[in-house]
């Protein structure tokens, strides 16, 4: 019995210390710090000129990323913030706040399909880099339609559509990569009424195939024991299925069998999150930090966790993760992002990585766009299944898998 009440006491003071009435405001001050000099440099044509370009080799190196590391950063941040974007206007601090950040999105966009623009940025090349961070950006305007789409100004619009298309002419690889030219078609569907749909319905065969069971996908043929089908392959596979449903489009009756995978893995994520906040570090890419738990934030925004799920046992998960690695050397000095895991790691870095690859881990922000009197923000803190599991709590839900 001392023994428990010891390993309690250990734990709870870790998790009770970390959740408040503020988690919100927290996450807000934490995505707004992570976001700000993307989008003050970019609004002002300032974007290359200010941002490093950190790769596992060092600083503006010159290599090839220096040429993609910025569409990497808007595309990337602009998909992570952008269901908080899409939030009605309020006059609430936040509400301000946000007001402030999709005026600098909107002029930050105009910016960036201006070819007049020193901060151009071609979907097209060099190499294919493009296509994945061109697809980001297309999830983020799928994510923020109803007031960032709508904002554009009627040239910037045809500039969007005329890059989204010329990414056609870069070729998806067999592997995650097919939910890329998917993902760009789906977006083309929604805000243009027309697409190719070659690429979608190939995608989604191709990952049917794939399909490993209890909600894990290969990345092509063979599984990889990674965070892939959390960071592309299940949340793009929902964000083009619900555009196919809402046009009444073929393959859109994959849907339902989809959703339940998807829900499957992020209630595996959830449960991933260990007491002090820390998780498996498997497989690639993990320079991407937090932007692991994609589809955890992704089901949350849509209110999908399974019942036995509280939404507030996510938020006091995911706030206890940031908090374990916002650590000291996340940001250097002038408030870009560090590559690393926690804190500052370069070694870390995969070949492909670059300081804006990094802003991936904004798609962790992904429930912001819930409103703040939803249940995920306003319901008291919750323990999260490993914390209910290590100090003996008894209201506790076996794990079973899923069986389709």
């Amino acid at each position: 019995m001392n023994r428990f009440i010891i390993l309690l006491g250990l734990l709870l003071p870790s998790f009770i210390g970390a959740q408040n009435n503020n988690d919100r405001d927290y996450w807000v001050k934490e995505m707004i710090k992570m976001v700000d000099p993307i989008y003050t440099n970019l609004s002002q044509n300032t974007l290359r000129k200010n941002m490093p370009v950190e790769t596992i080799d060092g600083v503006n190196t010159g290599n090839d990323r220096a040429e993609v590391t910025h569409l990497e950063a808007l595309g990337r941040s602009f998909c992570g913030i952008s269901p908080w974007l899409n939030l009605p206007p309020d006059n609430t601090e936040e509400g301000k706040l946000r007001a402030k950040y999709t005026d600098l999105v909107i002029k930050s966009i105009a910016n960036a399909v201006d070819p007049e623009s020193p901060d151009y940025m071609s979907f097209s090349g060099p190499g294919r880099q493009p296509l994945v961070d061109v697809v980001f950006f297309a999830e983020g305007l799928l994510r923020s339609k109803d007031q960032i789409w709508t904002k554009l100004d009627t040239i910037t619009k045809e500039r969007v559509i005329k890059g989204l298309e010329s990414s056609r002419k870069i070729k998806a690889g067999e592997k995650n990569w097919l939910m890329f030219s998917a993902t760009v078609e789906a977006a083309l569907l929604e805000l243009t009424g027309k697409c190719d749909m070659k690429p979608i319905l190939y995608a989604l065969r191709r990952h049917q195939e794939w399909y490993k069971g209890d909600g894990w996908y290969g990345d092509g043929p063979k599984l990889h024991m990674d965070y892939y089908n959390s960071f592309v392959i299940q949340p793009m596979l929902v964000d083009v299925l619900m555009v196919l449903k809402k046009h009444g489009a073929e393959g859109a009756d994959f849907y339902d069998v989809q959703m339940r995978r998807a829900v499957r893995h992020a209630e595996q994520q959830e449960r991933l999150i260990a007491p002090d906040g820390t998780y498996p570090v498997l497989g690639r890419s993990m320079g991407y930090r937090f932007g692991a738990f994609h589809l955890l934030a992704q089901m949350s925004l849509m209110k999908s966790m399974p019942k036995h799920i509280k939404p507030a046992q996510v938020r006091c998960a995911l706030t206890k993760v940031l908090q374990r690695q916002l650590v000291e050397g996340t940001y250097n000095k002038n408030g870009w992002l560090n590559l690393g895991f926690c804190g500052h790691q370069p070694k870390i870095a995969d070949k492909y990585v670059s300081t804006g690859s990094a802003y991936l881990c904004t798609f962790v922000f992904l429930p912001l766009g819930l409103a703040a009197n939803d249940i995920f923000w306003s319901s008291k803190p919750e323990e999260w299944t490993s914390v209910k599991m290590w100090s003996g709590n008894p209201e506790i839900r076996k794990d079973h898998a899923l069986r389709d």
